[in-house]
């Protein structure tokens, strides 16, 4: 058996070689197919292909793809699921995997605290005839008060942005699952290095890769990872027709990050709860929220769920908007941006930026204040992290 299909080696393993895919050439690398479409050997062979009876090949780079099929092979063992399509980005992901499966009169229950482009998403489900039903996604008697028999499927971050807040898949499965919801985690926060999602009851995975599997700020990519029947039968039509599928340079620059994932998340987690160790207390902060630390109302739910804390902090300055603003603009080494995941350490102001379309009930009650800001730990020295943050709220 070729390690580049043996399931059982450790996931470190699996992130280098799974999936891989030589031509007759024989490449160490993993080859970039920059081609639009395939050749056929003669046309009854092209007939077969495309009506499904023929080998299981390429048609068209939108349809899949050499250097990507490695990719999705590679994400989808690591994550634990039959199958997964790369997409162009996280968002296309999202937009893909809910609206692939949702129809006019479906039901969708859905946790409140949401990347800003996640909750566009399911507003324009609801455009086409969708129903959303919004619930605080701790609250495990809103989950089963708002799911009903019928509901077609339950959406949540496992680990919210920017708030932190972590989900209890399993139990929020176990509800879904007794109604017949698909349940669809999208796990950026808790990354591939961290999730068991799908052994705690998810149905579908799906991830910003352009975050933590790059890890590099290089390019945009998205994944659902599924079942081969959701993948394939669901999500790909869906997919290949309405034009969400990656580029192959894309694939080629998630495999080569996938093979240093499991090194950087880990670095980068240490760095995260050594800094919210020294931040936790700090008396130009309102409050340090790192799922981490003991303080964090689900820490328990975090360390049996992840066994970490992750890679994100988010912390509320005292003083509001003005003195975060004053706060961002004395760091020397962190950089002001909206990504996350990077090799780079990166700093957000939720409320004027990513969050920035939420009105500002909505703030208040996600708890995205004024002083609000997320910290994506980068693979820089922490000890230079913590004395830039500490410098920087001295003032």
């Amino acid at each position: 058996m070729s390690v580049s299909s043996d399931k059982t080696v450790h996931p470190r393993t699996q992130a280098v070689h799974h999936g891989t895919r030589r031509s007759q050439y024989g490449e160490m690398a993993e080859a970039i197919f920059l081609t639009q479409g395939f050749v056929y050997p003669d046309a009854a062979s092209a007939e077969a292909r495309f009506q499904g009876t023929g080998p299981d090949e390429f048609i068209y780079a939108r349809y899949g793809n050499p250097t990507s099929r490695m990719f999705e092979d590679r994400i989808a063992a690591l994550e634990g699921t039959e199958d997964a399509f790369a997409t162009a980005s996280g968002m296309a992901a999202v937009n893909g995997a809910m609206f692939a499966m949702c129809k006019p009169g479906d039901h969708v229950v859905a946790a409140r605290a949401l990347f800003g482009s996640c909750l566009y998403v399911l507003d324009l489900l609801v455009r086409f005839g969708v129903e959303v039903s919004y619930v605080d996604g701790t609250d495990l008697e809103q989950w089963a008060a708002a799911i009903r028999p019928g509901t077609r499927a339950v959406f949540f971050e496992s680990v919210s942005n920017p708030t932190l807040e972590v989900i209890d898949i399993r139990a929020v499965a176990d509800l879904a699952h007794a109604a017949g919801a698909t349940v669809v985690v999208d796990n950026v926060f808790a990354t591939p290095v961290f999730s068991r999602a799908v052994e705690q009851g998810a149905d579908v995975v799906v991830y910003s890769a352009t975050k933590h599997i790059d890890g590099g700020g290089r390019a945009l990519a998205g994944v659902i990872c599924g079942t081969r029947q959701f993948v394939r039968e669901v999500a790909e039509p869906y997919l290949k027709h309405t034009g969400g599928a990656i580029s192959p340079f894309h694939s080629w620059i998630m495999l080569n990050g996938l093979t240093t994932m499991d090194l950087r998340v880990r670095a980068q987690a240490d760095a995260a709860a050594s800094i919210a160790a020294a931040l936790h207390g700090h008396a130009g902060l309102a409050r340090v929220i790192y799922p981490g630390l003991p303080e964090h109302p689900q820490h328990d739910l975090a360390m049996r769920q992840m066994g970490s804390g992750g890679t994100m902090i988010a912390m509320e300055v005292a003083g509001g908007k003005e003195a975060a603003f004053a706060t961002l603009d004395r760091l020397r080494i962190i950089a002001i941006s909206n990504n996350l995941g990077d090799a780079k350490s990166i700093v957000t102001h939720p409320a004027t930026t990513t969050h920035s379309r939420l009105s500002d009930e909505d703030k208040a009650r996600l708890g995205i204040t004024p002083g609000l800001l997320r910290l994506s730990v980068g693979l820089e020295d922490s000890r230079d992290l913590t004395a830039d943050l500490l410098a920087a709220l001295q003032g």
